[in-house]
Parts: structure tokens; C-alpha cells; sequence
């Protein structure tokens, strides 16, 4: 691996901590000011909506700026940002309004900062499918390591010293990670297009998501697993109550199980993707979440429950490495930005509809239904997409990018000029 990589990495370990901490500490400072439900939803739905306004403009702005650059700025400034709130709880003056624009505009860097990276890394890497493949397996490890298990308590300890102490350690992570992405190798960046509006730039980018079928089963199946996972996600804290006889304290060790076993599955991507094929391996995680999910409506007790969510969480962790690993492989540089927004984009426009579809499906009928409803969506998601993905097409797809690897060569906005084949 590269040196630079090994800095991004620690840049993005210790942000991803504070995020954690952030994660953890932000809804119990709500939870301090109000008990509205209404009140603390808004605060949450804040750090999504950047997603929804601006997903796609964003990633065409990505691919104007220097990625390096609005990286180090873009955590300088969410930096400063939280030092508004912390001033304010140290003066106890914070309130619900305040929060919540805090949070949008943390969602509004995290766009920025997540986009321009996932752009940084196939360049600093060459577009080495196998360097991206270990680096984007690493990158999610520490994630999950960082925000899912050492952050949120980090956060709610911080919290019982003072409102402020969450706030000020986030926007000290954020410090570190701008000082160490400074220091990265500036890339040389990929041959402008001719200046075009922002919107019409943003439709090329979306254009080439939808009409590339390769790229469209990529973005399909996080969009159709976070229906999928958000509907299960609502009513897991009922479910786990109610028909496994699990307290608060078992529900938190249930998601940590969860948890554990994305690290595995991002640790054994790279391995799997050998042995069988990158698109063989995708629609075998993909099947292997949808299975998981419905042993887990089925499950008789909490073992059950917990060993089937371990089994979900290590198709996700894998298919959180095989995916994006293969996207950065394929797609030109000076599309990045774009393509990768989009389809974040998709995935998080889809979440809110999965948390609705749950609650209603669980109203309606009871309480395991949108568990099973769920599997069902997500083994037929891995039906639908399976030949959209398969290794045919995607061998194809890394042989037409390998000649376009330099910036000097970037590939056509028109993927039927640049990968035929994955428009049959």
C-alpha cells in the first residue's frame, strides 16, 4: 500500500471515532432539552437531508475541486462548527433548532468529505482492484471498529462530564483528520470537462449511474437493502422485546453481535472476491443478508436471533468492501464524485421509505411481518440484480477501464462508448 493511504486511513479512523461519539451524544442532548418525539426526530432526519437536497449537486462539485483540498477544509470547518454548539451547552443556552442545523450542516461536510475521499482513493491507489479491495477493506473495519463500538460509549461518558465534552472531542477528531489529510500526496487532477452549468454536469453524472446496468445493479441493491434493513431496523427494539424476551441491556449486545460480524465480513471481501469473482461474491452476500434476515423473524429465542443477525452483518460487511471497491475500479475519474453520490444518494432517499414501510406492515398485521417482508425484498433484490452484476460483466468493466487509468485519459461521459457490453 501506498504511504498516503496509511494517513488517509488514521484520518478517517479518528474522524469515524468522533462521528461515533457525535452519533451517541447528539440524541441524548436533545433527549436533555425535550421529550417531544416529533422534536428529536427532527434532529435526527437533519443529518440525512443533505443526502436528499443536494446528493447529486454535491458529488458535481466534487469533480470540479481538488479532492485532497475539500477534504482538509471540509473537516476544518465542521471543526469550527461544533464550537458552536459546545459554547452554547456551556452556557446552557443550547436548544432544539440549534441542533438540528448543527446536524444538518455535519451532514452537509459528511457529503462533501465522504464523496471527495471515495474520489482520493482510486487515484492515490492507481485503480488497483485488489489495492482497493484491502484498502476499502480496512477503511470499513476501522469504521465499524471506530463509530459502532468505541465511540457511542466514549460519547455517553463524555456527556455525563458536560454537554459540551461530546461536542469538543468530535471537533477535535476532526482537527486531526484535516492535519493528516493536509499532508497527503497532492494527485494530479483529471483533465476538465468543458465548463458546463452545475445541473446539467449533475444529470451527466446521474445519466451515466442509469444507464450503465453494472453500475445501476451497484447502486440498486444498498437503495433496495435499506428499504430492506431500515423496516426491520424500526421495529428490532419491539421485536427483540416482545417476542425474544430481551432487556435493554441484551438489545445492545444484539447489535454489537451485529457489529462483529460486519468486521469479519469486511476482513474475508477481499477473499472472497478471489475465489469466487467479485460478481459471483456480490450476489452471494446479497443472498446470505436476505437468509439471515428471514431466520431472524423465524428465530425461537435470542441465540437464534443474535447468530442470524452476525450472518447478515458479515454479508454487509463484505458487500460494503466488494461494492464501492468495484465502483472506484471502473469508473472514470472525473465522474467519481458523481457516480458516488448518486448513489448514496438512492440508498439514503430510500431509508425513510423502509422505517414507514416497517411501522405500517407492523401495525397492520404484527409484529414479525416486516421482519419477513424484508428477507423477501432482499432475496428478490439479489434475483433481479444478479445478472446486472455477474463476473462476465464485471471482468468486462476492468478491462475497459484499465486502459483510461491515468487522468490523462478519462473515459466518455456515454458508458456505451466506453463498456458496450454492459449495456446488452
Amino acid at each position: 500500500m501506498p504511504t498516503g493511504f496509511g494517513r488517509l486511513w488514521t484520518a478517517q479512523t479518528v474522524s469515524s471515532f468522533g462521528d461515533g461519539v457525535t452519533h451517541a451524544a447528539l440524541p441524548l442532548l436533545a433527549l436533555t432539552l425535550t421529550r417531544d418525539p416529533m422534536a428529536l426526530a427532527v434532529v435526527t432526519a437533519a443529518g440525512t437531508l443533505p443526502w436528499l437536497l443536494f446528493g447529486v449537486l454535491g458529488g458535481a462539485l466534487v469533480d470540479r475541486w481538488d479532492r485532497r483540498r475539500t477534504m482538509w477544509v471540509t473537516d476544518t470547518a465542521r471543526a469550527a462548527l461544533l464550537a458552536i454548539p459546545a459554547v452554547a451547552a456551556a452556557l446552557d443556552v443550547l436548544s432544539i433548532p440549534l441542533l438540528a442545523a448543527v446536524a444538518f450542516l455535519l451532514g452537509l461536510g459528511g457529503l462533501l468529505f465522504d464523496t471527495a475521499a471515495t474520489a482520493y482513493l482510486p487515484d492515490l491507489l492507481h485503480r488497483d482492484p485488489a489495492l482497493l479491495e484491502r484498502a476499502n477493506s480496512r477503511l470499513r473495519g476501522a469504521q465499524t471498529a471506530m463509530s459502532g463500538f468505541a465511540g457511542p460509549p466514549a460519547g455517553s461518558a463524555l456527556l455525563a462530564l458536560g454537554r459540551a465534552f461530546p461536542l469538543l472531542a468530535d471537533a477535535v477528531s476532526f482537527m486531526l483528520s484535516a492535519l493528516l489529510v493536509r499532508t497527503l500526496p497532492a494527485l494530479p487532477r483529471p483533465v476538465p470537462e468543458v465548463r458546463e452549468p452545475l445541473l446539467r454536469q449533475a444529470r451527466a453524472g446521474a445519466s451515466y449511474v442509469f444507464r450503465d446496468r453494472l453500475l445501476l445493479g451497484l447502486a440498486l441493491r444498498p437503495a433496495v437493502g435499506n428499504i430492506a434493513f431500515l423496516a426491520v431496523e424500526t421495529v428490532l427494539a419491539l421485536f427483540a422485546h416482545d417476542r425474544l424476551g430481551i432487556d435493554t441491556y441484551g438489545f445492545g449486545l444484539l447489535l454489537t453481535v451485529e457489529a462483529t460480524g460486519g468486521l469479519l465480513g469486511a476482513g474475508i471481501a477481499s477473499f472472497l472476491g478471489r475465489r469466487l469473482g467479485t460478481g459471483t461474491a456480490l450476489t452471494c452476500t446479497a443472498a446470505v443478508e436476505g437468509l439471515a434476515i428471514l431466520c431472524l423473524a423465524a428465530a425461537p429465542d435470542a441465540y437464534a436471533a443474535g447468530l442470524a443477525l452476525a450472518v447478515c452483518g458479515v454479508g454487509m460487511g463484505a458487500t460494503m468492501v466488494l461494492s464501492p471497491s468495484l465502483r472506484q475500479a471502473i469508473v472514470p475519474a472525473h465522474l467519481m464524485g458523481r457516480v458516488t453520490s448518486t448513489s448514496r444518494m438512492l440508498a439514503m432517499c430510500a431509508a425513510p421509505v423502509g422505517a414507514f414501510f416497517g411501522g405500517w406492515l407492523a401495525t397492520t398485521y404484527d409484529i414479525r411481518t416486516p421482519v419477513y417482508a424484508a428477507g423477501a425484498l432482499l432475496l428478490t433484490m439479489t434475483a433481479v440484480t444478479a445478472s446486472m452484476t455477474d463476473n462476465r460483466r464485471v471482468e468486462a468493466a476492468l478491462r475497459a477501464a484499465a486502459p483510461a487509468d491515468g487522468p490523462d485519459h478519462p473515459a466518455p461521459e456515454d458508458p456505451a462508448q466506453e463498456r458496450a457490453a454492459d449495456l446488452v
